[in-house]
């Protein structure tokens, strides 16, 4: 923004200016919004009641998910069933109609007053079933409010009138449906996900009885988001693939269009982009078809906003841009803009992004007051301000129509808009951004005060995602006034907040939610770098752990697009007396490492070295690991490294005698093998047992008695372009031989007896405790791409882990050990390690051993074989790491494999014992 170095910001409003007294320490409910930055693909957003996932069936369909953005330009829009699903009110009421009209518009309280109004007049005369269907949309209003007290109420009291079932017509079915409709989005708001489940099949079964389709179809996709609320991801896709069947059997009409688009807008929420793509697609031809301009228009930009997912920014562009040309009106243009702005912005192309201001500038005094109206100025603000961020040579400023007082001007518009509508939440969001904008220009007490104003009206209205947003803006605000104390307070606000929201954070597609991991990750890390100041508390300390840990599950959710990984941490202590636990964490300016060695405070050192000087030496690392590299150059960079992790703990770890180093690893040391590091003497390896963790569920049983049931499987030949692994059979056969000696039991499959349906068989049938598959795999950031090979299919890590979760809910006890040997991580990919991590917890297995790059067959047949015979032999007497420990010494010291591209890169997972 233009700076103003003598005129300070005024923040103008006609309003009277409000105060709020506002403590750190706040109560804080549970809201299913989504916290993600206006700036991410999601930004077409749409307010709907909290928790009703999809958007009405006969309404516009707008993209991404329907999902709540605060700051974002939205559409409103109730759930499938809400409104369209019944018949029209009789016509003696005109007040029930103007309300809905207010609702959709924005005004949110003003319909519910009206509503409130009708509501009585239906009591007055006896009309029970206006009355109940009064209450409902009552309901969806208060929801939307924050109101949840009068939410719940009004929608009991719809179910109160319709009560007597025997005595209603279809209309009546169709009323009750909607009603349980809307019981169910409350309770899924609420955080109760299987009640929500079971009321919408309820349900369901009304609107059957009242031959509604729409409400059918309307609560079974509600159904799958409560599925995957709960975890159950292949019963939600299942659910929503039958449904597809169901309407592409049926004649084109409009209906089927509107079914198809939320069909494809709930596929995009389960990250089953591509399928949506092509839901969507049909959606779009349908109402070509039938000339309905007003719905391709929305439909295009659900399009563009899959493109922009599958990283097709000229795509999407040009969605956006069609999208803009069938716009009903000139809310929903804006929208489009609004979309083509944000990602003009995100993608660098400025010169366009700069020349679409004055056009949105001119577009938005156009606007009719609404909550989207309000949401609209506040996104673009943010791209605008994005774009200040981002111009050297080209300024915004240099527009006639825009600076930074232009901006405030806006926003303090929005906040008054927002007043006028009685609408807490979009006050809130206008009101942070505001803060926000003051902050850019560094007028701090300003910034602080309005950032206050946005935190009480966001708890006042429930808006738990502006609430995190606001708390982390005041503790950045406060950082800067140097008052640390209360900074770090406002951080740890933010933080429980967003740990509040986990299950909601979750439910979005690949791109977006790394974009989400990007925009909320300075959260956890600004706020560890405040705790691990010099002299840092023990109890500062373990805050710091317990947040990067937390860090580590946000992205293992975001990887898996669910939070069902259940969260038992378990002191290092608790489980072996000589482990140590070294977390290391990347910080903006500095490498903190927090060590926890057993029955001793916490202790951390710091490096002071900036993030990317940091990673640079890293990548160095990394490449020096390969085959050709220079040995004295890699030690050089192995023994940086060193110093930085190991060097000062050692004479901590050698006086509690400590035999293996348990790391709970962050950024681009995930990719390392830890086992590399050199002192200058010896490596890592030939010091301690090495193992990794997330940090959280670590299983205490180490592998039990002196046989070993074995379930190994592989491939030697070239499959589905894959080339062939001629040592697989060697290293297989080798199992098979330490089998023979009466330690272990082994089953092989190899080749074409490897499929997928054979695999699934002897996991479901036999009680193995060690799982072996050597064949092609890769483990990526994008689950899609972390995958198994089969003689005749791909297994991904999804798959898979549904595999071992059946085999867990039958008689058959967890894996111990799952191997997987020749898969490497995805080249190129510096979150591939999350694929690692992503098998060894979904799975369920308490330990997986794994390579970070594929090797060659003879090394790996000669360590594996080394791996078993150590475990197998010693009767349960040596732990898991120690075994690969030793099997890695063995190459170290062959001629032929001592360079530690051939050892190294074999990690542990999980529980090391």
């Amino acid at each position: 923004m233009e700076k103003h170095p003598r005129q300070r910001l005024r923040y103008r409003q006609n309003a009277k200016k409000k105060g709020y007294s506002l403590g750190l320490l706040l109560v804080y409910g549970c809201l299913s919004f989504l916290f993600v930055l206006v700036t991410s693909p999601a930004i077409a957003n749409h307010a709907h009641p909290p928790g009703s996932m999809i958007c009405a069936a006969s309404e516009s369909v707008v993209g991404s998910n329907c999902r709540e953005n605060p700051g974002a330009s939205e559409l409103l829009h109730l759930p499938v069933g809400a409104i369209a699903s019944v018949p029209e009110p009789s016509a003696s009421n005109g007040n029930l109609q103007r309300a809905r009209e207010l609702y959709r518009s924005g005004r949110l309280f003003d319909a519910a007053m009206l509503w409130e109004q009708t509501a009585r007049e239906y009591e007055a005369i006896g009309d029970r079933f206006n009355h109940a269907l009064t209450l409902n949309y009552l309901s969806f209003a208060y929801q939307d409010l924050g109101e949840w007290e009068k939410a719940a109420s009004r929608v009991q009291s719809s179910l109160n009138i319709l009560e007597n079932q025997d005595n209603l017509d279809k209309r009546g079915m169709a009323i009750l449906g909607q009603a349980l409709n809307t019981q169910g989005s409350l309770q899924l708001a609420m955080g109760d996900a299987q009640t929500a489940l079971e009321t919408w099949k309820q349900a369901q079964s009304a609107y059957d009885r009242a031959d509604n389709e729409i409400g059918q179809l309307g609560t079974q996709i509600n159904q799958a988001t409560a599925l995957q609320s709960l975890g159950q991801y292949r019963q939600a896709k299942s659910l929503l693939e039958s449904l597809v069947v169901q309407l592409e059997t049926q004649p084109d009409s409009l209906l089927k269009a509107d079914g198809l688009a939320n069909l494809g807008i709930a596929l995009q929420t389960i990250g089953d982009i591509r399928r949506s793509k092509a839901i969507l697609e049909q959606s779009w031809e349908i109402v070509q078809d039938f000339h309905a301009r007003d719905k391709i228009g929305v439909i295009l930009l659900s399009i563009g906003n899959i493109a922009r997912d599958l990283d097709k920014p000229n795509i999407a562009l040009a969605y956006y841009r069609e999208a803009a040309k069938n716009a009903g009106d000139t809310l929903f243009e804006v929208q489009a803009k609004l979309n083509e702005l944000s990602l003009l912005v995100e993608t660098d192309t400025l010169p366009e992004a700069i020349a679409l201001i004055p056009e949105i500038q001119g577009d938005l005094s156009r606007l009719v007051p609404s909550r989207a109206a309000v949401y609209a100025r506040v996104n673009f603000v943010h791209s605008a301000m994005g774009l200040e961020s981002k111009t050297t040579g080209l300024q915004l400023h240099e527009l006639p129509q825009w600076s930074a007082t232009v901006a405030a001007d806006i926003l303090a518009s929005a906040v008054q808009e927002a007043r006028d509508l009685r609408d807490r939440r979009a006050e809130a969001a206008a009101l942070w951004q505001l803060g926000k904008l003051y902050s850019s220009e560094e007028q701090w007490q300003e910034a602080k005060q309005l950032t206050q104003q946005a935190l009480a009206m966001a708890q006042s209205a429930n808006a738990e995602d502006i609430v995190a947003r606001a708390s982390w803006q005041l503790g950045r605000i406060l950082q800067q006034q140097g008052n640390t104390t209360e900074a770090i307070a406002a951080y740890g606000h933010a933080f429980d907040t967003l740990q509040s929201l986990r299950n909601d954070l979750v439910a979005i597609n690949p791109e977006v939610q790394f974009n989400f991991s990007e925009s909320v990750e300075p959260i956890y890390r600004e706020y560890v770098s405040l705790l691990l100041q010099p002299n840092a508390s023990q109890g500062n300390l373990r805050q710091a752990r317990e947040v990067m840990e937390a860090l580590q599950l946000e992205e293992l959710d975001n990887f898996f697009r669910d939070a069902c990984i259940k969260v038992k941490p378990a002191a290092i202590d608790e489980i072996d007396p000589q482990a140590a636990g070294i977390y290391p964490i990347i910080l903006r300016d500095r490498l903190e490492v927090i060590l926890s060695i057993p029955n001793q405070p916490l202790r951390h050192y710091t490096t002071i070295l900036p993030r990317p000087e940091l990673e640079k030496i890293l990548e160095n690392l990394y490449s020096s690991l390969y085959i050709g590299y220079s040995s004295n150059e890699r030690i050089q960079l192995s023994q940086h490294v060193y110093d930085w992790l190991i060097g000062p703990a050692e004479s901590d770890l050698e006086a509690n005698q400590i035999k293996t180093l348990v790391f709970v690893l962050d950024g681009f040391l995930r990719n390392l093998p830890m086992a590399a590091l050199h002192d200058g003497e010896r490596y890592l390896i030939e010091k301690y047992s090495i193992a990794l963790s997330p940090g959280l569920q670590l299983f205490p049983e180490g592998l039990e008695g002196k046989e070993l049931q074995v379930l190994a499987g592989g491939l030697t030949v070239a499959r589905q372009g894959f080339s062939s692994l001629p040592g697989v059979q060697a290293e297989v056969k080798q199992i098979a031989a330490i089998a023979s000696e009466g330690f272990i039991d082994a089953e092989v499959m190899l080749d074409g007896q490897f499929t997928r349906t054979a695999l699934e068989k002897q996991m479901d049938r036999h009680r193995f405790r060690v799982v072996h598959l050597a064949t092609h795999g890769q483990f990526s950031s994008n689950p899609e791409e972390t995958f198994l090979l089969t003689w005749d299919d791909r297994i991904d890590v999804k798959e898979f882990a549904q595999l071992l979760e059946n085999r867990q809910q039958g008689s058959l006890r967890p894996i111990d050990l799952l191997v997987l040997s020749a898969c490497q991580t995805a080249a190129g990919d510096e979150r591939a390690t999350l694929g690692i991590a992503g098998f060894a917890l979904r799975s369920g297995a308490r330990s997986t051993l794994a390579t970070l790059w594929s090797v060659s067959d003879r090394s790996t047949a000669l360590l594996m074989s080394e791996f078993y015979a150590r475990l197998a032999r010693s009767g349960g007497g040596v732990s898991k790491a120690e075994a690969l420990r030793q099997a890695q010494i063995k190459l170290l010291h062959d001629s032929s494999y001592n360079l530690p591209y051939y050892w190294a890169p074999f990690v542990l997972v999980g529980n090391w014992l």
